[in-house]
């Protein structure tokens, strides 16, 4: 599929932010995903799942959280990462939500994260309640109080060997499920923390994400309404 793409800016925050954004080209009506950046920041990988979405057929919006910033060691990410605060992240979130909502092809929204990504999905998908659905990628969960606030399914995908984060979801889906909240998670063996990103070779796994990616897609299909559902899907929410 032909797509279109290139930078953005749109209202968040009582300022303007602004995004990559990766679309079809042409004419018709798609549903829509934003894609949260790893701590890296908005880098060329980043901008690369947004253009697998747009292939997919999705309007892909990825906020550059870092404001033109990006981290090429570890140490420089973890320092951005310090310095991001949360609720002007998820503030300029909600404004990339609100901007796709707005367009008139797109028929719905849900939210991807990777890494830091993911727990920004994750917490976002409690408080922005416009969404519809959220898929985690080895992101750690919002606090209980927040989860409390999920009305919207989840789809989290983790890494075996990954410590810090993967030993703490099965009491997550617990407390999930305890509260009706539909939440799904599979935990890849033989796989670690960034599994996902094809440009980290020390812990990319071709087959995990190959099947990670056909899961994603197969859940925004389900959970994000579609031209003919409810009215277009503007605003509606799945779960």
């Amino acid at each position: 599929m032909e797509i279109q793409q290139g930078m953005v800016e749109f209202a968040a925050n009582g300022g303007q932010a602004s995004g990559y954004l990766a679309r079809p080209a042409g004419e018709g009506r798609w549903r829509g995903v934003v894609v949260v950046q790893e701590w890296w920041g908005l880098e060329e990988h980043i901008k690369e799942v947004a253009r697998r979405f747009a292939a997919e057929g999705f309007v892909a919006l990825a906020p550059d959280l870092y404001h033109g910033r990006i981290a090429a060691e570890p140490d420089e990410a973890r320092k951005l990462r310090m310095l991001l605060e949360e609720q002007t992240a998820l503030a300029e979130l909600r404004g990339a939500v609100d901007y796709l909502r707005a367009l008139p092809e797109v028929t719905g929204v849900g939210i991807v994260g990777f890494c830091m990504g993911g727990w920004l999905a994750f917490l976002a998908a409690t408080r922005i309640p416009s969404l519809a659905a959220a898929v985690v990628f080895y992101g750690r969960a919002p606090e209980p109080s927040d989860l409390a606030n999920l009305r919207v399914p989840v789809l989290a995908l983790y890494a075996e060997d990954d410590p810090a984060i993967t030993p703490h979801v099965p009491q997550v889906s617990a407390t999930l499920a305890a509260a009706g909240i539909p939440f799904t998670y599979h935990i890849y063996p033989g796989t670690r923390h960034a599994f996902f990103n094809d440009t980290r070779p020390t812990t990319y796994h071709p087959a995990a994400a190959a099947d990670a990616w056909r899961w994603t897609l197969r859940f925004f299909r389900q959970h994000i309404p579609d031209a003919g559902e409810h009215g277009a899907g503007r605003g509606s929410q799945a779960g």
